[in-house]
This record gives C-alpha cells, structure tokens and sequence, in this order.
C-alpha cells in the first residue's frame, strides 16, 4: 500500500520547489504561471527508525521501507472549475489522489511573483477551497441528475439504491454551499458507500503545508499563524516546510551531519517527515514489519485492519489462505533482543483471524497457497 499524496496550490508558491527537495527529483521551476501542466511524480522512502533497529539486529541482505509518491500538480487559479488556467485538467489530477497536501506560500519575496500581487494565507487557501468545492457541485449535480431518472424506472432495488444516493447528496450539496468540504458531512455508511463513483475531491483527507524561507522556519510569521489557524479549524494540520532547507538537508549523505543540520534550526525531524506523519495521521495508517535475515519490511495498514487484511497488503494469496500470524511487538525486541528471548519471555504471540495489528508489530503469515 503506497500512500499518494498530491501537492497542491496556487501558482508560484513552491510547490515545484518543494516536491523538489523532497522527492530529490527534477520539476521543472519557473517564475511563471501553468509551469507544471503534467503532473511530475516522485516516490519516497519513509524515515522509521524502527526499520533501521531491525536491520542492526537481523543484519539483512535487503531492507525495504514503506513508501510515498507525491504527485506535484499545476497551481489552480480562481475560475479553476470553469476551465480557467487548464483547470479542468489538474482538477483531474487530484481527483487521482490519496490525500491532499495544500501548498500555501507563506513568506515575501518581490523577486516571486504572486499571483495576486502578495501573498495572504487566508485568501489563497479560500481561493483553492472555492475551486474544489464548485468542481464537487458539478459532479454532484450530475451524480444527482443520474439518480433522478433512476428513480423512475419499475425496479424497486435501483429506485431504493437512488433513494439512498440522492439522500447523500442533499446532505454533501448543503455542506459545499455553505462553504464546508463534503468531508466534514457525517454519512451512514450504506450512504457513504452509494457515492463511491463520485470520487469528491474534499472528500479526500487534506493537511496545509507553509512554504517559509529560513527565518520564517527559525521564527515563525503572522502568514504561519494564519495557515494553521484554519488547519485547526478543519481539524487537519499544518507542517511547516523550508524549500530551501530540505533541498540542502537532501544533499548531506551522513546520518549525523543531517541530525546536526537539523539541531542548528531547532528542529528534530525534515519537513518531508513531518509532513508524512501528518498524511499518515489523517488517513489513519500505521505500520507493522516483517522482518529476517533476508529481508526487513515495512508494511502501511489501515488502523482498525486484522490480520487477513494485513496480509493482504503482502499479497492478495495471503489473505484468501490465512491461517494465522505469529507475532510480536517492536518494544519486546527491543527489550529483549532477540526473537529467541522473547520466545522466552512468553511475547511471542500466535494470532487468528480476528486479531486487529497494532502498529509496530513484527509479523509472520501462515497461509495457504
């Protein structure tokens, strides 16, 4: 399971710059509007420092991390949802996404051209939220038009089947004309699953990520404050990232010149970490491993998943012949050392069908097939 995670944002505030740094790869940056019209795509590892403890004491021939594609998307621009500025077509790229992550440029730069003259945190994120949430009415109206003649045919199943569609959608159509993202609508679960082919994109899961230079990363701004102001109040979260800084952070090789890199802002991580714990946190995932001298892996899983599930991100084989998982938890080898300790100690578990993996369980699948 990858998570992918689209950039997006108005033009010229660095999203280009950032998927850049983060990504260490090549988008084309320019100081004009409409410079990314293909969306670039980069895949990452994910930073667990977990993995690297299982690698020290399993010693494998191969070590794999999870990972994240981030997908930068051209900036939209007011009038996105009518076409303007190829809005059409980068409206379908994020439609294509996992979760949103919103570029918003939060620092002065005269060389930079914004695109309505200065920067203002407040105005661009509405501008983008305007944009998002009339491309859902237009889907929704036209989901709802569907429905509508559904409605007249004689078979009961597919009048009751509209029913339930256009009962959702009353309520998603309120919340976007209100100014509120299809998201924030609590829905049954038999409604949520009616809309499954109307892929709303503020139904997807969005976090807000300040674009500073190096002294708003040391000191903080009012253009900050505003950014997470409203992360807040849509109960998501804002990362804070410096283009510049991770672009340089991504250069240094050695583990313990990065750690001092860091230390020299205050920081204790990257902003490509933060900003990959935020994703993670808003789709709910978490991470078991697998681990042995061959291989030590990292595996992303919903949280709230069983065992089947989960081992079915391996592979689809495992979850249709499960038998059961033997495990045991991160801390314990830690703790212990060794999987013969924990043996030892009585942490090594044998799990069934409805044990529900925690995050940092270390996990071996029996099957059949």
């Amino acid at each position: 399971m990858d998570l992918n995670c689209g950039i997006v944002g108005l033009p010229n505030v660095g999203k280009s710059t950032i998927f850049s740094a983060l990504t260490s790869a090549p988008a084309e940056v320019a100081n004009y509007p409409f410079c990314t019209i293909q969306p670039n795509v980069g895949k990452v590892n994910l930073e667990d420092v977990r993995l690297s403890r299982l690698r020290d004491i399993f010693k494998p021939q191969r070590l794999v991390p999870a990972t994240v594609d981030f997908v930068d998307i051209a900036g939209l621009v007011r009038g996105a949802s009518k076409g303007e500025g190829l809005g059409n077509q980068f409206l379908a790229h994020i439609r294509e996404v996992g979760v949103i992550a919103q570029v918003v440029r939060c620092f002065e730069d005269p060389l930079i051209v914004h695109v309505d003259k200065r920067p203002d945190p407040r105005s661009d994120m509405e501008t983008i939220a305007i944009e998002l949430a009339l491309a859902d009415l237009a889907t929704l109206e036209k989901r709802r038009n569907r429905a509508e003649r559904s409605l007249k045919v004689q078979a009961k199943a597919e009048q009751k089947a509209a029913e339930t569609v256009l009962l959702a959608l009353d309520k998603i159509s309120a919340a976007l004309e209100a100014g509120k993202p299809a998201r924030s609508v609590p829905l049954p679960e038999e409604e949520k699953a009616s809309l499954w082919d109307c892929h709303f994109i503020t139904m997807k899961p969005q976090l807000y990520v300040c674009n500073v230079d190096e002294s708003g990363l040391r000191e903080g701004s009012p253009l900050i404050a505003a950014v997470q102001e409203r992360a807040q109040a849509e109960g998501s979260e804002g990362v804070i990232i410096c283009g510049k800084f991770e672009a340089e952070l991504a250069d240094i090789e050695n583990p313990q010149e990065k750690q001092a890199f860091l230390q020299d802002l205050g920081l204790r991580e990257s902003g490509l970490s933060a900003l990959v714990r935020a994703a993670y946190r808003l789709l709910g995932l978490s991470t078991f491993f697998t681990a042995g001298p061959d291989e030590c892996r990292a595996w992303p899983f919903h949280q709230g998943d069983k065992a089947p599930k989960a081992a079915g991100t391996i592979h689809t084989d495992f979850e249709k012949g499960f038998i059961k998982a033997e495990v045991y938890a991160y801390e314990d080898l830690l703790r212990y050392g060794s999987e013969a300790k924990i043996k030892e100690a009585g942490k090594y578990r044998i799990e069934g069908k409805d044990y529900i993996v925690r995050d940092g369980d270390v996990m071996f699948f029996r099957h059949n097939g």
